[in-house]
Protein backbone atom coordinates (compact mmCIF):
# COMPACT_ATOMS: atom_id res chain seq x y z
CA UNK A 1 0.00 0.00 0.00
CA UNK A 2 1.53 3.32 -1.03
CA UNK A 3 1.71 6.03 1.60
CA UNK A 4 1.79 9.67 0.60
CA UNK A 5 0.03 12.95 1.46
CA UNK A 6 -3.00 12.37 -0.85
CA UNK A 7 -3.62 8.93 0.67
CA UNK A 8 -3.10 10.34 4.17
CA UNK A 9 -5.80 12.95 3.42
CA UNK A 10 -8.13 10.21 2.21
CA UNK A 11 -7.54 8.25 5.43
CA UNK A 12 -8.21 11.46 7.36
CA UNK A 13 -11.56 11.72 5.59
CA UNK A 14 -12.40 8.16 6.62
CA UNK A 15 -11.43 9.00 10.22
CA UNK A 16 -13.66 12.11 10.22
CA UNK A 17 -16.80 10.13 9.33
CA UNK A 18 -17.34 8.77 12.88
CA UNK A 19 -16.97 12.31 14.21
CA UNK A 20 -19.84 13.59 12.06
CA UNK A 21 -22.00 10.74 13.36
CA UNK A 22 -20.64 10.57 16.91
CA UNK A 23 -21.16 14.23 17.76
CA UNK A 24 -24.93 13.57 17.87
CA UNK A 25 -24.48 10.90 20.53
CA UNK A 26 -22.80 13.17 23.04
CA UNK A 27 -24.91 14.04 26.09
CA UNK A 28 -26.74 17.36 25.71
CA UNK A 29 -25.04 18.94 28.75
CA UNK A 30 -21.69 18.32 27.03
CA UNK A 31 -22.73 19.79 23.70
CA UNK A 32 -26.08 21.54 23.08
CA UNK A 33 -27.95 20.70 19.85
CA UNK A 34 -26.94 23.91 18.04
CA UNK A 35 -23.28 23.23 18.87
CA UNK A 36 -23.62 19.62 17.66
CA UNK A 37 -25.02 20.87 14.38
CA UNK A 38 -22.17 23.35 14.00
CA UNK A 39 -19.52 20.75 14.89
CA UNK A 40 -20.94 18.13 12.49
CA UNK A 41 -21.20 20.74 9.72
CA UNK A 42 -17.60 21.89 10.16
CA UNK A 43 -16.24 18.33 10.30
CA UNK A 44 -18.20 17.41 7.16
CA UNK A 45 -16.91 20.50 5.33
CA UNK A 46 -13.32 19.68 6.31
CA UNK A 47 -13.83 16.11 5.07
CA UNK A 48 -15.32 17.39 1.79
CA UNK A 49 -12.35 19.74 1.30
CA UNK A 50 -9.93 16.84 1.79
CA UNK A 51 -11.86 15.01 -0.96
CA UNK A 52 -11.03 17.74 -3.45
CA UNK A 53 -7.55 18.40 -2.09
CA UNK A 54 -6.30 14.79 -2.10
CA UNK A 55 -7.20 14.37 -5.77
CA UNK A 56 -5.62 17.70 -6.65
CA UNK A 57 -2.37 16.83 -4.86
CA UNK A 58 -2.23 13.30 -6.28
CA UNK A 59 -2.46 14.67 -9.82
CA UNK A 60 -0.18 17.64 -9.16
CA UNK A 61 2.57 15.58 -7.51
CA UNK A 62 2.02 12.58 -9.79
CA UNK A 63 1.20 10.40 -6.78
CA UNK A 64 -1.84 8.65 -8.17
CA UNK A 65 -2.07 4.96 -7.35
CA UNK A 66 -4.47 2.05 -7.75
CA UNK A 67 -4.95 1.99 -3.98
CA UNK A 68 -5.75 5.72 -3.88
CA UNK A 69 -8.17 5.29 -6.78
CA UNK A 70 -9.89 2.54 -4.77
CA UNK A 71 -9.89 4.27 -1.37
CA UNK A 72 -11.03 7.73 -2.50
CA UNK A 73 -14.53 6.76 -3.75
CA UNK A 74 -14.99 4.40 -0.78
CA UNK A 75 -14.27 7.28 1.60
CA UNK A 76 -16.68 9.53 -0.33
CA UNK A 77 -19.48 7.00 -0.22
CA UNK A 78 -18.97 6.28 3.49
CA UNK A 79 -18.99 10.01 4.23
CA UNK A 80 -22.24 10.62 2.33
CA UNK A 81 -23.95 7.47 3.65
CA UNK A 82 -22.96 8.20 7.27
CA UNK A 83 -24.21 11.79 7.09
CA UNK A 84 -27.46 10.78 5.36
CA UNK A 85 -28.20 8.10 7.96
CA UNK A 86 -27.70 10.62 10.76
CA UNK A 87 -29.94 13.10 8.95
CA UNK A 88 -32.65 10.46 8.52
CA UNK A 89 -32.46 9.65 12.24
CA UNK A 90 -32.73 13.37 13.04
CA UNK A 91 -35.79 13.54 10.74
CA UNK A 92 -34.13 16.12 8.48
CA UNK A 93 -34.02 13.90 5.39
CA UNK A 94 -36.67 11.65 3.93
CA UNK A 95 -35.58 8.02 4.22
CA UNK A 96 -36.65 7.32 0.62
CA UNK A 97 -34.28 10.00 -0.72
CA UNK A 98 -31.45 8.64 1.42
CA UNK A 99 -32.19 5.10 0.20
CA UNK A 100 -32.13 6.20 -3.45
CA UNK A 101 -28.81 8.01 -3.04
CA UNK A 102 -27.11 5.26 -1.01
CA UNK A 103 -28.60 2.50 -3.18
CA UNK A 104 -27.34 4.16 -6.35
CA UNK A 105 -23.85 4.49 -4.88
CA UNK A 106 -23.77 0.77 -4.08
CA UNK A 107 -25.20 -0.22 -7.48
CA UNK A 108 -22.81 1.96 -9.49
CA UNK A 109 -19.84 0.84 -7.38
CA UNK A 110 -20.74 -2.77 -8.13
CA UNK A 111 -21.20 -1.94 -11.82
CA UNK A 112 -17.79 -0.22 -11.96
CA UNK A 113 -16.16 -3.17 -10.21
CA UNK A 114 -17.70 -5.60 -12.68
CA UNK A 115 -16.75 -3.41 -15.65
CA UNK A 116 -13.16 -3.23 -14.35
CA UNK A 117 -13.04 -7.03 -14.12
CA UNK A 118 -13.99 -7.38 -17.77
CA UNK A 119 -11.55 -4.62 -18.80
CA UNK A 120 -14.14 -1.98 -19.66
CA UNK A 121 -13.85 0.42 -16.73
CA UNK A 122 -13.53 3.45 -19.02
CA UNK A 123 -17.10 2.81 -20.17
CA UNK A 124 -18.40 3.92 -16.76
CA UNK A 125 -15.83 6.55 -15.85
CA UNK A 126 -17.11 9.49 -13.80
CA UNK A 127 -19.10 11.88 -15.98
CA UNK A 128 -19.82 15.59 -15.59
CA UNK A 129 -23.36 14.60 -14.59
CA UNK A 130 -21.94 12.59 -11.68
CA UNK A 131 -19.80 15.55 -10.67
CA UNK A 132 -22.81 17.90 -10.62
CA UNK A 133 -24.70 15.33 -8.54
CA UNK A 134 -21.81 15.15 -6.09
CA UNK A 135 -21.61 18.96 -5.86
CA UNK A 136 -25.35 19.16 -5.07
CA UNK A 137 -25.00 16.44 -2.39
CA UNK A 138 -21.91 17.97 -0.84
CA UNK A 139 -23.67 21.33 -0.58
CA UNK A 140 -27.00 19.93 0.66
CA UNK A 141 -25.58 17.78 3.45
CA UNK A 142 -23.78 20.54 5.39
CA UNK A 143 -26.86 22.75 5.06
CA UNK A 144 -28.99 19.97 6.54
CA UNK A 145 -26.47 19.27 9.29
CA UNK A 146 -26.36 22.98 10.20
CA UNK A 147 -30.19 23.06 10.40
CA UNK A 148 -30.55 26.73 11.31
CA UNK A 149 -30.91 30.19 9.83
CA UNK A 150 -27.63 31.25 8.23
CA UNK A 151 -26.66 34.94 8.14
CA UNK A 152 -30.11 35.82 9.46
CA UNK A 153 -31.76 35.07 6.12
CA UNK A 154 -31.03 31.59 4.70
CA UNK A 155 -33.09 28.69 6.04
CA UNK A 156 -30.51 25.93 5.60
CA UNK A 157 -33.07 23.16 6.12
CA UNK A 158 -35.23 24.39 3.23
CA UNK A 159 -32.28 24.93 0.88
CA UNK A 160 -30.68 21.66 1.94
CA UNK A 161 -33.89 19.76 1.18
CA UNK A 162 -34.16 21.40 -2.25
CA UNK A 163 -30.55 20.64 -3.13
CA UNK A 164 -30.84 17.07 -1.88
CA UNK A 165 -33.93 16.58 -4.04
CA UNK A 166 -31.95 17.89 -7.03
CA UNK A 167 -29.10 15.54 -6.08
CA UNK A 168 -31.57 12.65 -5.87
CA UNK A 169 -32.95 13.38 -9.36
CA UNK A 170 -29.38 13.64 -10.71
CA UNK A 171 -28.56 10.40 -8.87
CA UNK A 172 -31.26 8.50 -10.76
CA UNK A 173 -30.40 10.24 -14.03
CA UNK A 174 -26.69 9.46 -13.73
CA UNK A 175 -27.43 5.86 -12.76
CA UNK A 176 -29.54 5.47 -15.90
CA UNK A 177 -26.74 7.09 -17.91
CA UNK A 178 -24.12 4.64 -16.57
CA UNK A 179 -26.42 1.66 -17.06
CA UNK A 180 -27.10 2.75 -20.63
CA UNK A 181 -23.34 2.89 -21.30
CA UNK A 182 -22.82 -0.54 -19.74
CA UNK A 183 -25.92 -2.22 -21.18
CA UNK A 184 -24.35 -3.49 -24.43
CA UNK A 185 -21.61 -5.25 -22.44
CA UNK A 186 -24.13 -6.57 -19.91
CA UNK A 187 -26.19 -8.05 -22.76
CA UNK A 188 -23.10 -9.43 -24.43
CA UNK A 189 -21.87 -11.14 -21.25
CA UNK A 190 -25.35 -12.43 -20.40
CA UNK A 191 -25.65 -13.84 -23.94
CA UNK A 192 -22.29 -15.61 -23.64
CA UNK A 193 -23.61 -17.45 -20.55
CA UNK A 194 -26.49 -19.01 -22.48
Amino acid sequence: MPFNIPILLTWLRVALIPLVVGVYYLPTPWLPVADRNMAATLVFIVAAITDWFDGFLARRWDQTSAFGAFLDPVADKLMVAGALLVLVQLDRVNAILAFIIIGREIAISALREWMAQIGASKSVAVSSLGKIKTAAQMTAIPLLLFHDILLGAVDTQVWGERLLLIACVLTVWSMCYYLKLAWPLIKEKAGSLD
